[in-house]
């Protein structure tokens, strides 16, 4: 039997050889999003990518992570859909500016070496990449004893994209009347998970992440790692008719929707036009949330949300299946600038 010596960096909590091996296996996953774009670094320190040819380029970039969705993930031993999930979020923020993404990094930080974690992490990581079309060519992987408690880890994302300058979705031509396309969410995606873990006491009692809720097919744990949707592979066609994108995050609607829309606007939804997964309703009621708090916390069913005049509305809603109107822009009244209307 081997023995770790004192005075080493194993001592100390780190194996440079487990972590060695895994950046080899690294590089063929990542080699999987390589096209000629991809140039060889001729080292670790940084990757390159050369930039196609563009008339007036502007890069675009995002950084975000998962969240506390990392702790269902670990509960529920499932870890590929919040590498997939790191991807696609940061992919969707850009794709707000009508940005193309080119290229993606990760970063995962941990104190206990898991092989296989890290692996299913990396394998959706890479199928969120081959998704989206953006080559992963770069990140790091790092041991930090002390600082997580034994299982825990964190992940964190960066996406650079391009869009030409005269392209650039800014919302500047939104106007009054033009119209709100929503397309649904696949379910919670990766906001909110601190107050689902406290609807459900799951920290004290991760039993109920094994047990079905009313109204849905799967149990609580499959249906909150249900992944984040992927909008850039269904909205890039159509770009070119939209004013404005919302990705529906942290916030909802109440604080995202301000942010594509110019000063003097408001955003107003009429209520019961798009449907509302069931999940949300078991949130709202293991936790006694009161609905402006999830509609302030939570998708509630919309992804993403596209401002468009009536022939870009009519493309969207004729070409994307699930895509359906939802509100339109009006002059703001007040402080208000998401109006949330029954009927």
């Amino acid at each position: 039997m081997s023995t770790i010596e004192s005075g080493t960096y194993a001592a100390a909590g780190v194996s440079l050889d487990a972590m060695d091996g895994l950046k080899d296996r690294i590089k063929g996953f990542a080699a999987l999003t390589h096209g000629p774009e991809v140039l060889d670094s001729g080292g670790g320190f940084a990757g390159l990518y050369a930039l196609g040819e563009h008339a007036d380029p502007v890069l675009v970039a995002s950084t975000d992570g998962v969240g506390t969705k990392l702790r269902i993930a670990a509960q529920m031993g499932h870890f590929e859909g919040v590498g997939q999930d790191l991807v696609t979020l940061n992919v969707n923020d850009i794709l707000t500016k009508g940005a193309r993404p080119l290229f993606f990094l990760d970063y995962v930080s941990f104190t206990t070496f898991d092989e296989h974690r890290l692996e299913m992490l990396m394998r959706g990581i890479v199928w969120g990449c081959r998704e989206a079309g953006c080559a992963l060519i770069g990140g790091e992987t790092a041991q930090l004893p002390g600082v997580y408690g034994a299982t825990d880890f964190d992940l964190a994302g960066f996406v650079v994209g391009v869009a030409e300058r005269g392209r650039l979705l800014n919302g500047s031509g939104v106007a009054p009347g033009d119209r709100l396309i929503g397309i649904p969410s696949s379910g919670v995606h990766t906001n909110g998970f601190s107050l689902v873990r406290k609807a459900f006491n799951l920290d004290d009692d991760p039993s109920a992440l094994f047990r079905p809720c009313p109204g849905m097919d799967r149990n609580l744990g499959d249906e909150l790692m249900v992944r984040h949707r992927a909008y850039y592979p269904m909205l890039e066609p159509y770009l070119g008719r939209v004013k404005a994108l919302s990705h529906i995050t942290g916030g909802g609607l109440p604080g995202k929707m301000p942010a594509s829309l110019p000063g003097g606007l408001a955003a107003e939804f009429r209520m019961g036009s798009w449907m509302i997964p069931p999940v949300f309703g078991a949130i709202q009621a293991a936790g006694g949330v009161d609905a402006d708090e999830m509609y302030r916390v939570f998708n509630m069913g919309l992804g993403m949300v596209a401002v468009c005049d009536d022939e870009g509305a009519e493309e969207l809603l004729g070409g994307l299946d699930d895509a359906v109107e939802v509100g339109r822009i009006v002059e703001q009244e007040g402080e208000a600038r998401t109006i949330l209307r029954q009927g």
